[in-house]
């Protein structure tokens, strides 16, 4: 295609609109301009220009800034009937065990798939996956240490899917909390630290009664079977908090 040279004004808006509208994704204005071989600055003007045209006509569209470029969506107003008509045919909403993974994901990045379990409490592997083929998720590196465990974070796709120019822009959760107990309970989820101190708690309390069996048998069982089944008991529970 022959580059457009001096565009300006509406013309440069025009072919402006053309390009956003076959964008996937947001696109830089630094980018936009050296396609149309446009002035950056110019460029920069006219698509803030078009976004508070858009506005101001209430269109149903509406041009905003996401995700360091710029992109189209579907004006606010119309979101319930646009949500009907996608849902129609869109095979891949995310589930609540989705929404909740990619939640934590997104609130405490990086986080290896141990910290989205322990956080959840649940094993979220196939989750994780499958946020990963919808490209909301990405591995971001690993760590130095346990085993070199993948760390998770969000991608671009991510903020431009819920209309965020950086990670700054995630609401913060406690705002959201009725009460003091309700935002506690959030922080602790958040940091893992409530998972982590119930963990140490119920080993520590394991310990204990394994302590007390011991003393007991020195004493004397009045059955020697029952000591037997204490303790296999106890290797269970062990057995099933290293799993």
């Amino acid at each position: 295609m022959q580059r457009l040279n001096g565009l300006s004004g509406d013309t440069l808006k025009g072919a402006l609109e053309a390009l956003l509208l076959v964008s996937s994704e947001s696109v830089a204005a630094t980018d936009l301009a050296a396609v149309l071989g446009a002035d950056p600055g110019d460029t920069a003007a006219a698509l803030a220009e078009l976004a508070a045209e858009y506005l101001d006509c209430n269109r149903g569209f509406q041009l905003r800034e996401v995700a360091g470029g710029w992109r189209l969506f579907t004006h606010p107003a119309f979101h319930e009937q646009v949500e009907d008509y996608v849902l129609s045919w869109d095979t891949r909403k995310l589930s609540q065990a989705a929404l909740e993974t990619l939640a934590v994901i997104a609130y405490h990045q990086p986080v290896t798939r141990e910290g989205i379990r322990a956080i959840r409490g649940v094993n979220s592997d196939g989750v994780i996956n499958s946020l990963r083929e919808k490209g909301l998720v990405r591995e971001v590196g690993r760590e130095s240490d346990r085993g070199q465990a993948i760390l998770y974070g969000t991608t671009r796709l991510f903020l431009e899917h819920f209309g965020l120019k950086s990670l700054r822009e995630l609401p913060h959760l406690e705002d959201f909390a009725p009460d003091e107990d309700s935002k506690r309970f959030i922080r602790e989820r958040l940091s893992g630290t409530s998972f982590a101190s119930t963990l140490e708690d119920t080993v520590e309390d394991l310990d204990e009664v394994r302590a007390l069996a011991e003393d007991s048998y020195d004493e004397g069982f009045d059955d020697g079977d029952d000591y037997d089944e204490l303790e296999d008991l106890l290797d269970d529970v062990e057995v099933s908090f290293d799993e």
